[in-house]
């Protein structure tokens, strides 16, 4: 069996132990044995990249366009392999794989081009004779931890951005997932990336990630997560004067109004709510429908999920793969029981699925006969369970809709314009979605939430740079 070692200083390192990683379409398929770090590897980790930030913030924009490049052009060359990794270790479909390995070459070689464009300004002072220059520059050493679902896009937007903006990189993928953290890793050891400008640190986050973040030679940290994970990650950094930006879920509405056209509407809740597996934090596990439509929605959404392909991800016509693991399962479950002892009735799916090869199946769940106050309206699922909240009109929606505490992504199926334009301006969200998907957002454009589901400066596009750089302002005098 292959092991995957950690990649440290420039030098691939066994770890102090080994952990399978299992395919959730075949647990009898085991990919490879990852490398586990300590907390005293990490801090080599962090020493390496402390060493190398000198050198690498100083370096040219055009060393960093050439490395980013690089390796935009090994994931497109590699999409297929990559994305049948990436399928087998999350449970996505096969084209979901590839087009998410697709989508991670492209943020690197978006970013390739932003290493080319630092910004600043040159402006006049309020005083005569001196001239004022505003300008960028990197923050040191970042200690990135990224989630599961997502496990080369989130990665790709973590690390492109921090290479381009001349910051060195301590990366921690999570434990489900190693692989294409680790396929990075191989990529970036292949180019002219100099020896301790980025570092793979594979291992639990009581070790690995804790490490990181308390390590006052970390500057910055950037989390993709859980709510709970998030909010200790920031009080820490505050404590200790590190830049801290945290992705933390949500639990999205999807509005459909009585106008909305119907097979819109339900084209956009299903690729919402569970593709993907539901598996995402744009996921759309709230929707929302006014009475006019209710009644058509939820049997136009009963049939199309009756049509829907749930089976081992790598099989062609699969539309819905596994769950991730065992616990994710469990908890699946666990919400689907509790929405029933709520007063919720489970009008589809729900149960466990048995296939060919052992994994873990879970039959899309619609739950409808809900309410705003129900736990399944309150608490992230993050599986395919989506839940209907009856509402009387397009205010008692927009209520609904912004009745959470979180504030990720929002949607609305309309063909009115004043209620379209209306919702853009007043749903509590950080991303708004009229007549498409929750979830399925463009590489080159900021993302990021409102309430608890984000913390600190947006990620992805050209908003990166405000996390990955601080601004530094001189002031010269001409005599």
């Amino acid at each position: 069996m292959n092991t995957f070692d950690n990649y440290i200083n420039g030098e691939w390192v066994a770890g102090v132990t080994t952990k399978p990683n299992i395919n959730p379409s075949d647990t009898n398929d085991v990919i490879g044995h990852y490398a586990q770090a300590d907390e005293a590897q990490t801090e080599s980790a962090i020493a390496a990249a402390r060493a190398a930030f000198p050198a690498w913030g100083r370096s040219t924009p055009q060393q960093r366009f050439d490395v980013l490049d690089a390796v935009g052009n090994a994931l497109l060359a590699r999409k297929d392999e990559i994305g049948r990794l990436l399928s087998r270790e999350e449970g996505k479909t096969l084209p979901e794989g590839v087009g998410e390995t697709v989508r991670a070459a492209m943020i690197f070689k978006f970013f390739a081009g932003e290493a080319l464009r630092p910004g600043g300004e040159i402006v006049p002072s309020v005083r005569p004779g001196v001239g004022v220059e505003i300008f960028r520059e990197p923050i040191g050493v970042v200690g990135l931890i990224a989630p599961w679902n997502f496990p080369i896009a989130i990665p790709a937007w973590k690390i492109a951005p921090a290479l381009a903006f001349g910051n060195c990189v301590v990366f921690k993928p999570a434990e489900l997932v190693p692989g294409c953290g680790w396929a990075i890793a191989d990529i970036l050891s292949r180019t002219a990336l100099p020896k301790g400008v980025f570092n793979l640190v594979m291992g639990p986050g009581s070790k690995v990630g804790s490490t990181l973040v308390d390590s006052p030679s970390v500057n910055a940290i950037s989390f993709t997560g859980s709510v709970a994970t998030g909010r200790r990650i920031v009080a820490t950094c505050a404590a200790r004067g590190a830049k801290v930006q945290c992705e933390m879920g949500g639990k999205n509405p999807l509005v459909v109004l009585d106008d909305a056209d119907l097979v819109v509407a339900v084209n956009a809740a299903v690729q919402s709510a569970y593709f993907s597996t539901g598996q995402r934090c744009t996921a759309a596990s709230r929707i929302v429908v006014t009475d006019g439509i209710h009644d058509r929605f939820v049997a136009a959404m009963i049939d199309k999920l009756g049509g829907l392909k749930v089976d081992h991800a790598l099989k062609d016509g699969t539309h819905i793969g596994p769950v991730v693991d065992e616990r994710q399962l469990a908890q699946n479950l666990e919400y689907v029981d509790i929405a029933k002892d709520e007063g919720g009735t489970l009008a589809f799916g729900g149960e466990v699925l048995q296939r060919e090869t052992p994994g873990f199946y879970q039959r899309p769940a619609l739950i409808i006969d809900t309410v705003s106050g129900m736990t399944i309206n309150r608490e992230e699922v993050f599986g395919p369970v989506a839940s209907v909240i009856r509402a009387k009109n397009y205010d008692d929606a927009l209520a609904l809709a912004n009745d959470t505490e979180f504030g990720l992504s929002s949607g609305i199926c309309t063909t009115s314009l004043k209620h379209a334009t209306h919702f853009k301006q007043h749903a509590q969200a950080g991303m708004v979605m009229v007549n498409l998907p929750t979830a399925g957002v463009d590489y080159h454009v900021p993302f990021g939430g409102t309430k608890g589901s984000s913390y600190g400066s947006r990620e992805q596009g050209s908003y990166a740079r405000e996390f990955y750089t601080t601004v530094k302002t001189a002031y010269s005098f001409a005599g």
